[in-house]
């Protein structure tokens, strides 16, 4: 296998690309012949493809959601907190069809791709693999990887708008990925739809658990109490009562309400979960500063007070169906604030205003005990070194039988 360049270096060639020339994987059933020629751009930077292409392009998609738009991207970019600095090397691939009115022509199909140094803030766990290859003397990173930084949520990763564009993209991807120096190539939390479509292109599927809160058109948050199990039902309402007994109320700020102090006061929340585990925050403030600015239709603030003093905080993000749980944090310890500012004020949020579903975020069985139900989740690998290719598709069959167990146990036990 090839030595990896230095991650922060690497780029990817911009060329000229016809998808009836491009190679087909060798493990590939699918064909990639095209009858349109297109153009392969690479690009470091939204801001060299524009706000209006990239969101006309995002918005063209089934399954969607405010993490792939423009704004929340590019303010991760912007802010450094997923730039090459911070190993997460933005190399977008995108693909043009020609257009005599527009110079660099229409943007019919997207990936959004990194350059990773490291498997930080992806959530699908590959450090076993980095370490298998590390003690047989080989390079893991740089590695490529279609995923939102720091985001576990299920949405399109083959952005195109037609079906000859996502064979243009694919074979563009299988191109970029077997003629670098990269290990691997991972695309994170597709939806099944177009993970089958990669599992045919010859990537390895691995599947994985969430848990969601779908609303079936509750009218207040005691008629979703009453469809849960006696016991369940009296915990819940005993840990409420801990929190309001403790003299805590709650503000719902919509992003177009909130203060500089307001996020200022979050960030410092963020902050404090991030120490208490020991751990380095992902995310800066000029990031939260900025989607408040740029997206504050898709943001809303919970802030618990106690004795008229901020002491807890999360941040959702939304559109207007799916409220998506994002982060959380308290200045104060109080019994029980965390279930009611993370997920029993979200849910109110969710009732009150008739969205359809609560994602709370990755892994947490605890959460069905509060009305949570387990989801599948999708991810798609192709490796480069044949040996382990073999081994981890071995892995992942194992861990696939493990997981549809699993999820029978967890369905067994519906609240």
């Amino acid at each position: 296998m090839n030595k990896a360049k230095s991650p922060v270096n690497e780029t990817l060639d911009e060329s000229n690309h016809d998808s009836s020339k491009a190679p087909a994987h060798e493990s590939s059933n699918a064909s990639f012949n095209a009858s349109t020629n297109y153009r392969t751009r690479i690009v470091s930077a939204l801001s060299e493809i524009g706000q209006a292409q990239w969101d006309a392009l995002v918005q063209a998609q089934a399954d969607t959601n405010p993490f792939l738009s423009f704004a929340f991207l590019n303010a991760l970019h912007e802010s450094g907190s997923a730039s090459g600095k911070s190993g997460w090397q933005p190399q977008f691939l995108t693909i043009w069809r020609a257009d005599g009115d527009k110079a660099d022509g229409d943007l019919v199909a997207a990936l959004p791709l990194y350059v990773k140094s490291h498997s930080y803030g992806e959530y699908v766990f590959d450090w076993a693999w980095a370490d298998a290859y590390e003690r047989n003397g080989l390079e893991y990173y740089p590695k490529l990887l279609s995923a939102i930084p720091f985001t576990p949520v299920t949405g399109s990763r083959l952005l195109t708008r037609d079906a000859e564009a996502t064979t243009a993209l694919i074979a563009a991807l299988i191109t970029v990925q077997e003629s670098n120096t990269f290990s691997s190539t991972h695309i994170l939390y597709p939806p099944q739809a177009q993970a089958e479509i990669l599992r045919e292109a010859g990537f390895m599927l691995r599947t994985g658990v969430q848990f969601h809160w779908l609303n079936a058109d509750y009218k207040d948050f005691d008629a979703f109490l009453e469809t849960l199990e006696r016991k369940k039902r009296k915990n819940i309402r005993a840990e409420r009562r801990k929190v309001h007994d403790a003299g805590v109320t709650f503000r719902h700020v919509s992003g177009h309400a909130a203060s500089e102090d307001d996020w200022i006061f979050f960030k410092c929340c963020y902050d404090h979960t991030y120490a208490d585990h020991r751990s380095t925050p992902y995310l800066n403030l000029d990031f939260f500063q900025r989607i408040g600015a740029t997206m504050p239709q898709n943001i809303l603030l919970i802030i618990a007070e106690q004795d008229g003093q901020a002491i807890a905080s999360s941040l959702l993000i939304h559109d207007e169906q799916t409220v998506f749980g994002r982060y959380w944090g308290a200045l104060k310890h109080v019994d029980c604030l965390h279930f009611e500012t993370a997920y029993y004020q979200p849910l109110e949020f969710c009732i009150t205003n008739k969205m359809a579903c609560f994602e709370g975020g990755a892994q947490g069985e605890h959460k069905m005990a509060r009305g949570f139900l387990p989801q599948k989740t999708w991810s798609a690998h192709w490796l480069a070194h044949a040996a382990f290719s073999d081994a981890i598709e071995e892995f992942l069959k194992r861990e696939t039988g493990g997981i549809e167990s699993y999820m029978d146990e967890l369905n067994e036990r519906n609240p």
